[in-house]
């Protein structure tokens, strides 16, 4: 077993976390964890064998080795390793992990968070909670991008610029700039992840916002069309009634149609 698969839907269960001292009583551990995850942030090289499949542990790697398996450790010596045992719900997409990689440029990170998660047990369970679930994401990334499912990391880089400028004038060159590709390249990229252009993206994301704003806060109608980068009202309320269905006092009193966001 080299790799596994995991769920990020909702945060893990934490059943233990802590700070696991091994290879003192013994150079071999032989065990399973029936119904709990395992996650460990190694600090020491040693042996790892997983279900009859070997692993070599190194300062700075990680695992993450599903319920039931036995795992199988041979130590140098006295070893440390931060861990958490959790419980994993099937919520959410199906990620595929290495079951043992490097933590590389995210191993002071996920040092920290699984400290924090360690300190936080005891009174703050929720943080614990958190602080594992925020390691667990970053774990999922840190397969090189060719290996990882998901959009080019261009596309990634324009959807995060574009989140960041909704209320700003955006057009497609800027945002492949900041992406770091060309104008073209942006626009390929794009309709091949999405299958819409990056202005129609924009746009989307833009009345996915105003419908928010719209009906959960109290935000006037000009100041939210500004806050999504439609200033000019008449723009506004035509943009919402072709996009939305309604004008923006329709979908803020309720009374107009509010399709699901695409």
């Amino acid at each position: 077993m080299r790799e596994t698969t995991i769920h990020l839907g909702e945060p893990p269960v934490v059943a233990n976390a802590g700070v696991g001292v091994h290879g003192v009583a013994s150079r071999t551990d032989v065990f399973r964890l029936p119904e709990l995850w395992q996650l460990h942030l190694y600090q020491y090289e040693a042996e790892l064998t997983v279900d009859g499949t070997p692993h070599l542990i190194r300062p700075g790697r990680v695992s993450l080795v599903p319920p039931g398996a036995t795992v199988r450790y041979r130590y140098l010596g006295r070893s440390e390793h931060l861990y958490a045992h959790l419980r994993i719900a099937a919520a959410g997409e199906p990620r595929t992990v290495p079951l043992l990689q490097d933590a590389g440029a995210e191993l002071p990170l996920l040092t920290g968070l699984l400290l924090q998660a360690v300190a936080s047990a005891p009174g703050e369970p929720e943080r614990t909670r958190a602080e594992i679930w925020t390691a667990l994401w970053r774990i999922a990334q840190l397969a090189p991008a060719a290996e990882r499912p998901g959009p080019h990391p261009a596309v990634t880089a324009a959807m995060a610029y574009i989140e960041g400028h909704l209320a700003a004038p955006l057009t497609v060159p800027a945002v492949a700039r900041a992406a770091g590709v060309s104008h073209n390249h942006l626009t390929r990229l794009f309709r091949d992840a999405t299958g819409a252009t990056v202005v129609a993206y924009i746009r989307r994301r833009r009345l996915d916002r105003a419908r928010h704003l719209l009906r959960a806060s109290t935000l006037s109608i000009p100041a939210v069309a500004a806050s999504v980068g439609i200033p000019d009202l008449q723009a506004f309320n035509k943009a919402c009634r072709r996009e939305l269905g309604a004008s923006p006092r329709a979908l803020r009193d309720g009374t107009g149609a509010i399709p699901a966001p695409a």
